[in-house]
């Protein structure tokens, strides 16, 4: 499995995780054994009838709890995100290993559109990949990497039209010290060919809550909505709602305010077995981002 770069040079934290197994090792003494790619690749029948089961199982809690199908979103992994974690032993070509990736996908992703839900595709590959999977290329050679990414991804996604979709980029969900993040200054520009109208992004946590700055040289195209993070999601310390509202404010000044939606960092549970905040408390910081949302949408009103 891929290993980060951050923890992989600050050794006595990432001792920490030792043993702790999951998509991404944390430590070079942890074995992690992941699938790998030794041939064709195909979304078979069988897949798309496991997909239909949580989809189905998806919109029938929404439709129980009288919530609109079209504010609901679905996470599937980009193709660059899959190939970022799992080897490709038969193509010997990052290209053509991406490429039928996406083809593949492409299945997932339109079943997702056609039941009526908001499709997301996840896309730490344009981030994070930088670090882990790609960390040895200069960042010129990783922004290569990262438009190839893009454009097979927006292949993909060519049937289903762009506001129905968001797409989240993340550094990793992880409580690393995250000091090899690739800046966002570095990346923008190829994040933003993605077709995707929504961009959840990290925006937040100790390492990007900056980058809001990002956005006062760098014009978001006009068919595109921010989604910044404004909930950490590798702490247990629950944001104060007003904290919340100027974190939404430092991009509602830019950008204006219908084109701003409070998101979280990421996910509070993004793989099997690691479960980094209790959901009670998960419950208590997405309030406080609701009355932060509220409290942004005021002062928004009163610019």
């Amino acid at each position: 499995a891929v290993g980060a770069s951050d923890l992989e040079e600050m050794t006595e934290y990432s001792k920490r995780f030792k043993g702790r197994q999951g998509l991404l090792t944390l430590t070079k003494s942890t074995e992690v054994k992941n699938a790998a790619c030794s041939g064709e690749i195909a979304y078979s029948d069988e897949g798309l009838a496991d997909l239909k089961v949580e989809v189905d199982r998806v919109v029938l809690a929404a439709k129980s709890k009288g919530i609109a199908l079209h504010n609901v979103f679905f996470s599937s992994p980009s193709p660059g995100t899959l190939a970022n974690f799992f080897e490709d032993c038969y193509f010997n070509d990052h290209t053509k290993y991406i490429e039928a990736l996406g083809r593949a996908m492409k299945r997932e992703y339109d079943a997702v559109y056609q039941a009526g839900l908001l499709l997301q595709v996840d896309c730490p590959d344009l981030a994070m990949g930088r670090h882990t999977k790609f960390k040895d290329l200069t960042v010129a050679q990783f922004r290569d990497v990262a438009a190839t990414h893009v454009r097979v991804m927006n292949e993909a996604l060519a049937d289903i039209p762009a506001d129905k979709i968001r797409m989240h980029v993340c550094w990793g969900n992880y409580p690393g010290p995250h000091h090899h993040d690739v800046p966002l200054a570095d990346i923008i520009d190829v994040v933003l060919g993605s077709k995707p109208k929504f961009l959840s992004v990290e925006a937040c946590n100790p390492g990007h809550g900056h980058e809001w700055e990002v956005f006062q040289t760098v014009k978001l195209p006009e068919d595109k909505v921010l989604m910044p993070g404004v909930l950490d999601t590798t702490t247990s310390h629950i944001e104060h709602p007003r904290l919340v509202a100027q974190r939404l404010m430092n991009y509602v000044r830019l950008v204006g305010p219908e084109r701003v939606i409070a998101c979280t960092d990421c996910g509070f549970s993004t793989a099997a077995g690691a479960v980094n905040v209790p959901v009670d408390i998960v419950y208590a910081k997405l309030a406080s981002m609701v009355k932060g949302a509220q409290l942004a949408s005021q002062m928004a009103a009163e610019m």
